[in-house]
C-alpha cells in the first residue's frame, strides 16, 4: 500500500526513554502525559520524560524498596512515589492514587478512596472527604477529573467521583451491561475493556463488550456510556466491530480508534456521523475500511559512523504495546511513547460520499485546507460532481459558517450591553478551521475555478450561483467581490441577457461596487449604464456616485435634474457643475447652469453674486468673456 492509503500515523518526534529491563522499570503518569524511567528504584537516577521532550526532569532517590506507583503533581510541583502496597491505618490495599491539582491528591484503596489536601511546607496531609466502598480496580481521567470505581463482585457497578477546586462530588452510580456467559462461567467486567474520554466536549465511558462463541453476534461493539456531570449515566452508541479477538482503544481528535492486534489493522468511528437510532440507542459502522497504522522506521541512534545504517521497522500493534487515552501508545520494550494522528488526506479518496464527507471533515481540528482541496476537487474537469452535490457541500460549509457568524453577533451584542463583565463565563466564539468564509472559498477555490479553459461556462455559471445561493439562503450577506466574478464571467462569454436577467431580478444584490462595474462596462454593453443608475437610486445613499457618474459621463443637466429630484441642489458645490459643463465645450449647457446658480444664490442670500468661498471666479470671468458682462444677473431690487 502507498502512503496515501493509511490514514492513521505515529507522531514523528516520539518521547525516548529508556526501554524496560530487570533494572530499569517504567511507568506512565496520564495527567502529565509523563514517562518515568526508574532504575534500580530510584537509587542510581529517575528520568522523567514528557511531551516537551527538549527539557526532561532528572533525579535521584533513596532506595527504600520498591516503586509502586510515581508521579508529579500538575505543574510539577511536588512528587509522590508509592512503594507498599498496604495502608498504614486500615489493613487495605492501595489500588493507587491520582493528583486533582497541584496541591490536591486521592488515594483509592480497595475499601474506599480518600481526598487529601497537601501542605508541602509541613510536609503533611490534610484530609477533605474520604468514602468507603469495596473497590476491584479503578480508572482515572485527567481531562474531566473523573475517577471511575469498580464495585461489586461482578465488577460491573461503576461509581464516578468528580473532583473540582477542594470538593470531592459522589456522582450517581451505573452498571455496565455485561454479555451473556455460559453457565459454567461467571461474567465479570475487566479494566482492560474499558476506558474513559472526553468526546466532543462530553465525557463517556467506553466499554468493549465480547460476545461469547456460543451468541449470535457478528463480533465484539464498543458500547459508549455518557458520563454527565449532573444526572444519571446513559448508553448512548454502540460502535459495531464485526468481529472478534483482542482489541485496544484510542480517541483522536473526537474519533473512537479501535485496534485489532490479530489483523493489525485499526478503524475510525465518529460519533457525530448519522447512525442507526432504535429509539434509545444509535449504531455506528466504521468510517472506513480497516487499515493498518503507517509503517513507522525506528532511527538508529549512537555514532555518526553508525547512523548511516538503515532505520528498523517497527513492529506495529505489537503485544507489548500499551495504549492509554486519549491518543497515547507506548512501547516500554522498545522504549518509545507515541502520539496517534489522522491523515485527513487519504481519507479524501477513501470516502466518496462527498456530503458525508464534508460531516466528518467539519468535525476535525486541522481541516481547513483539506475542505478546501475537495472543494476544487469536485469542480475539476477529471473528477467533477454534479450541481446537486456541490450545492450539498456549499450548504454544509455555509451552516458552519453562519453559526460562527450568529455566535460572534451574540458575543458583540452581550459586550454592548455590558454582560460581559457581570457573567465572567460570557467568551469570545473560537473561530475553528471548519470556519470557511467567502474570501476562503473565492481565494482558495472558485477565482481559480473560472479561470478553466476547459469547463463548460454553463457549468461555471451554474457553481457561482449556487455558492451565492447558498449564501441568500442561511442569510449571509453576499460580499460584492463574488457578484463581480460573477459579471465578469457573464462578460467574459457574452452573456449580456443573461446579467440583464440576473440583475432585472435581484439575482445580484445592489452594491455600489458592483454599480461602479456595470459602469465600466458600458463600452461593452451600453445598457449596462442604465442599469447602474438604477442600482444607486435603488440605494438610496449612493446619490453623490450618482452625481459623480452623471458629471463624468458629461450628463450635466441629467446630475442637475437628479439632485433636485432629491431636494438637495441647495448644499451641491457649483464649481463641480460649473467645471463638468465647461468641459463639454457647450456654451448654452454653461449659460443654463450658470444662470442656476445664480438663481440659486439670489433665493439663499438675496445676491446673484458667487461667494469667494465657492472659488468660482474663473468662471464668472469666462461668463463674461462668452456672454458679456451685462448678461450678468443683476441683484433684485424692492
Amino acid at each position: 500500500m502507498g502512503e496515501e492509503d493509511y490514514y492513521l500515523e505515529l507522531c514523528e518526534r516520539p518521547v525516548q526513554f529508556e526501554k524496560a529491563n530487570p533494572v530499569n522499570c517504567v511507568f506512565f503518569d496520564e495527567a502529565n502525559k509523563q514517562v518515568f524511567a526508574v532504575r534500580s528504584g530510584g537509587a542510581t537516577g529517575v528520568v522523567v520524560k514528557g511531551p516537551d521532550d527538549r527539557n526532561p526532569i532528572s533525579f535521584r532517590m533513596d532506595d527504600k524498596g520498591e516503586v509502586k506507583c510515581i508521579k508529579f503533581s500538575l505543574e510539577n510541583k511536588i512528587l509522590a512515589v508509592q512503594r507498599t502496597s498496604k495502608t498504614v491505618t486500615k489493613n487495605a490495599n492501595i489500588l493507587g492514587f491520582c493528583w486533582t491539582s497541584s496541591t490536591e491528591i486521592v488515594f483509592i484503596t480497595d475499601q474506599g478512596i480518600e481526598f487529601y489536601q497537601v501542605l508541602p511546607e509541613k510536609r503533611s496531609l490534610k484530609l477533605l472527604k474520604s468514602h468507603n466502598l469495596n473497590v476491584n480496580w479503578y480508572m482515572y481521567c485527567p481531562e474531566s477529573a473523573v475517577i471511575l470505581l469498580s464495585t461489586t463482585v461482578l465488577e460491573n457497578v461503576l461509581q464516578p467521583f468528580h473532583f473540582r477546586a477542594g470538593t470531592m462530588s459522589k456522582l450517581p452510580k451505573f452498571e455496565i451491561e455485561l454479555p451473556a456467559a455460559p453457565k459454567s462461567t461467571k461474567p465479570s467486567l475487566s479494566e482492560r475493556d474499558i476506558a474513559m474520554a472526553t468526546i466532543y466536549g462530553q465525557l463517556y465511558v467506553l466499554f468493549l463488550r465480547h460476545h461469547s462463541r456460543t451468541s449470535n453476534s457478528t463480533g465484539a461493539e464498543v458500547v459508549l456510556y455518557h458520563l454527565p456531570r449532573e444526572g444519571a449515566c446513559k448508553k448512548m452508541h454502540i460502535l459495531k466491530l464485526n468481529r472478534t479477538g483482542k482489541f485496544a482503544l484510542n480517541v483522536v481528535d473526537n474519533l473512537v480508534v479501535v485496534h485489532h492486534q490479530d489483523t493489525e489493522t485499526s478503524v475510525i468511528f465518529d460519533i457525530k456521523l448519522r447512525g442507526e437510532f432504535d429509539g434509545s440507542v444509535t449504531f455506528h459502522h466504521p468510517v472506513l475500511p480497516a487499515r493498518s497504522i503507517q509503517p513507522y522506521q525506528i532511527p538508529i541512534a549512537g555514532p555518526a559512523a553508525v547512523t548511516s545504517q538503515s532505520p528498523v521497522p517497527c513492529k506495529l500493534y505489537s503485544s507489548s504495546w500499551i495504549v492509554f487515552q486519549p491518543d497515547i501508545i507506548i512501547s516500554a520494550s522498545q522504549g518509545y511513547l507515541w502520539n496517534l494522528q489522522v491523515k485527513l488526506e487519504p481519507i479524501v479518496n477513501l470516502l466518496p460520499d462527498k456530503g458525508r464527507l464534508m460531516d466528518f471533515l467539519l468535525q476535525r481540528k486541522e481541516c481547513k485546507m483539506v475542505i478546501l482541496s475537495v472543494c476544487s476537487q469536485m469542480l475539476s474537469e477529471s473528477d467533477r460532481a454534479s450541481l446537486p452535490v456541490i450545492a450539498t457541500v456549499f450548504d454544509k460549509l455555509n451552516h458552519e459558517y453562519k453559526k460562527y457568524l450568529d455566535a460572534e453577533q451574540s458575543y458583540a451584542m452581550a459586550v454592548e450591553a455590558g454582560q460581559s463583565r457581570s457573567s465572567p463565563l460570557l467568551k469570545r466564539p473560537v473561530r475553528t478551521q471548519a470556519v470557511l468564509d467567502q474570501s476562503d472559498v473565492y481565494t482558495h477555490v472558485l477565482s481559480a475555478f473560472v479561470e478553466k479553459k476547459e469547463m463548460p461556462h454553463k457549468f461555471v455559471i451554474a457553481v457561482l450561483m449556487e455558492y451565492i445561493r447558498s449564501l441568500n439562503q442561511f442569510q449571509i450577506a453576499v460580499q460584492h467581490y463574488l457578484h463581480e466574478l460573477v459579471i465578469k464571467t457573464l462578460v467574459q462569454h457574452n452573456l449580456f441577457y443573461m446579467l440583464h436577467q440576473f440583475l432585472q431580478y435581484h439575482v445580484l444584490s445592489d452594491s455600489k461596487p458592483l454599480a461602479c462595474l456595470l459602469l465600466s462596462l458600458e463600452s461593452f454593453y451600453p445598457p449596462a449604464h442604465q442599469l447602474s443608475l438604477d442600482m444607486l437610486k435603488r440605494l438610496s445613499t449612493a446619490n453623490d456616485e450618482i452625481v459623480e457618474v452623471l458629471l463624468s459621463k458629461h450628463q450635466v443637466l441629467a446630475a442637475l435634474r437628479f439632485i433636485r429630484g432629491i431636494g438637495g441642489h441647495d448644499n451641491i458645490s457649483a464649481r463641480k457643475f460649473l467645471d463638468a459643463a465647461k468641459q463639454t465645450e457647450d456654451n448654452m449647457l454653461f449659460y443654463t447652469i450658470f444662470r442656476f446658480f445664480e438663481q440659486r444664490n439670489q433665493r439663499l442670500r438675496g445676491s446673484p453674486n458667487f461667494t469667494p468661498g465657492e472659488h468660482c471666479e474663473e468662471h464668472v470671468a469666462f461668463f463674461k468673456q462668452i456672454f458679456g458682462d451685462q448678461a450678468l444677473m443683476r441683484p433684485t431690487t424692492f
